[in-house]
């Protein structure tokens, strides 16, 4: 069964073949990447990101270790690759940019380049204050010894602060040193001034490398791409000389199925997948843009989906190593502290109850004396549960690595001011708290609807057929039945399936976050919140507003249209 809606002037927008084989071979404005390999490398940097190195390690955590694995790698086939391959393909096809390209395949579909732009914005936002954080751990790290490796004085100076020893050294330094952290998104606390001259440090970098273009940062992407590989090598072989790396490692590969039905599971899973490969940002579209005409791009994202998603697996392998040291650290502190409480107060010989047979020793004490060990306040030392909550949320990467150890200057510079400014909202000392609801709306349904209409745009709109003549043009062949079945019904259907069963889900719950807060009974975990009822009005303006572009567009166009039509 063929599908394609009336498209009429198609023809006319977009370029010939003859065209296309013409301008590969003139000398034109547009700019060309040097070599594949600049090409390959520029890619891998914008896909590798915080995307795998922070946020897939706490999804991970946050849904249940190794089961997050799953619905991540089965949606990374079905929705992942075959949605790269478009984005490859209509671009090199079209040779414009993210809303050029939709545009040129119909006026109506501009709100799709529109609708990406906003969620690069945003998302752009929040990210950008994850490198004013990084920043800051740099220049904080030229010390001996280092800020986070012990806890501060108290104020009389007689013993350490207590909200450091209750936590930890690198929990403190990173809630209370670096971000100041409020118990509330609703209680601002102040600027954060420290973290403002860092943000001013990220968008002066964002600036000068958009306004040197790609001819400069072409060339950087040498390093760029390949120097996270070299640091998290070098975490990853100190981590595992720790004690517990290998329980950490267990954690994350051991999944828990529970977590496989929820569709909070599966949404994340799959707004990861559009995170880690770069998709519905508009990227991807451009770079390809700047391809040989002739150049294999079902190759790059065969290549690019594999190391996309070794590189999440791998970061994520780096982080779980050194969460489990921390796990084990703790629980053998738990266990320490008990046993010390049980032979102070039975009068037991030191060596009496050991780790090893401290459960033994505390069930027979228990059964015996119920009321005196009731009192003892004994507590539960659970690694499971250290494991899973011990760092969460958006800082995690910050605690666990300290842990171990061009043409348009002007509006570019005004773009990033602008930015910068906007961004002294996350350098409030409840920054963190804006930090992480930018990240759970401002890109999760979006970059999914985004995914969406892209698939409906290029299959119905532009049509199959014509993708694939455009294929055996490109590249001499025809795509394969499986990407053929994934363009028409398996990926549009599965994000689909996603989006609707996510948003009947949250209309059923009560939204909530974690805070920081030394006077909570859970303390020093993160204590869950409900949100105030006006951050729904900053939801629908995060997730609502980019989602709604391109319907909302698509009407006023269609209304301006038969307006001028009638005038």
């Amino acid at each position: 069964m063929r599908l394609v809606l009336p498209n009429p002037g198609l023809d006319l927008r977009i370029p010939s073949y003859e065209d296309l084989d013409r301008m590969d071979k003139e000398e034109d404005d547009r700019p060309k990447w040097d070599n594949k390999a600049q090409y390959i490398l520029t890619c891998v940097g914008f896909c590798i990101g915080l995307g795998n190195v922070w946020r897939f390690p706490y999804l991970c955590q946050s849904h249940g270790g190794g089961a997050f694995l799953i619905p991540y790698l089965i949606l990374m086939v079905l929705e992942g690759m075959p949605l790269l391959l478009l984005e490859f393909a209509i671009g090199q096809r079209l040779r414009k940019g993210s809303v050029g390209v939709w545009r040129s395949i119909n006026p109506y579909l501009t709100g799709v380049g529109i609708a990406s732009m906003l969620v690069s914005l945003l998302v752009g936002l929040y990210y950008n204050t994850l490198v004013a954080w990084i920043i800051w751990y740099l220049f904080n790290s030229f010390q001996n010894p280092l800020p986070w490796t012990q806890c501060p004085l108290n104020e009389n100076g007689t013993g350490f602060v207590p909200e450091c020893e209750q936590s930890s050294t690198v929990d403190y330094y990173f809630y209370r040193v670096t971000l100041s952290s409020t118990t509330s998104i609703a209680e601002s606390g102040g600027i954060n001034w420290p973290i403002v001259l860092c943000l001013l440090t990220a968008w002066t970098i964002v600036a000068i490398c958009c306004i040197r273009g790609i001819s400069t940062a072409g060339k950087v992407v040498y390093v760029t791409a390949i120097l996270p590989y070299i640091v998290l090598g070098i975490f990853l072989i100190r981590g595992l000389t720790l004690k517990g790396a290998m329980t950490g490692l267990k954690f994350l590969f051991t999944p828990d199925v529970n977590e496989l039905i929820k569709p909070s599971t599966w949404l994340d899973a799959g707004a990861q997948v559009f995170y880690a490969f770069g998709l519905g940002w508009g990227g991807l579209i451009s770079f390809s843009s700047y391809n040989p005409v002739h150049n294999n791009c079902v190759q790059d994202a065969v290549i690019l989906s594999v190391v996309t998603s070794l590189t999440s697996v791998y970061a994520a392998a780096v982080t779980y190593s050194i969460i489990g040291f921390r796990a084990t650290e703790k629980y053998d502190t738990c266990i320490s502290d008990n046993i010390m409480k049980l032979l102070n107060t039975f009068d037991l010989p030191e060596d009496n109850i050991t780790t090893s047979n401290y459960e033994e020793a505390f069930n027979s004490l228990n059964s015996s004396y119920p009321d005196i060990v009731r009192a003892l306040d004994i507590k539960t030392c659970d690694m499971q549960t250290l494991l899973s909550e011990g760092v969460e949320g958006t800082g995690l990467a910050f605690i666990v690595f300290t842990e171990a150890i061009t043409k348009m200057p002007v509006l570019t510079g005004l773009t990033c001011a602008i930015a910068f400014i906007i961004c002294l909202l996350f350098a409030q000392n409840s920054g963190l708290y804006w930090v992480t609801l930018f990240d759970n709306f401002a890109g999760s349904v979006p970059l999914l609807t985004i995914g969406l209409f892209e698939m409906i745009a290029v299959v119905y709109i532009y049509g199959i057929d014509r993708l694939n003549e455009d294929f055996e043009f490109m590249v001499g062949y025809k795509p394969s039945i499986f990407w053929q079945i994934s363009w028409r019904f398996t990926s549009p259907l599965i994000v689909l399936v996603i989006l609707v069963f996510y948003l009947v889900t949250q209309v059923q719950e009560a939204l909530t976050y974690s805070v920081w807060d030394p006077d909570s009974e859970k303390f020093p975990s993160l204590a869950s919140v409900p949100y105030p009822s006006w951050i729904y009005v900053i939801i629908f303006l995060l997730a609502g507003v980019p989602s709604l572009t391109v319907p909302a567009y698509a009407l006023c166009r269609f209304v301006f249209v038969c307006c001028k039509n009638k005038n």
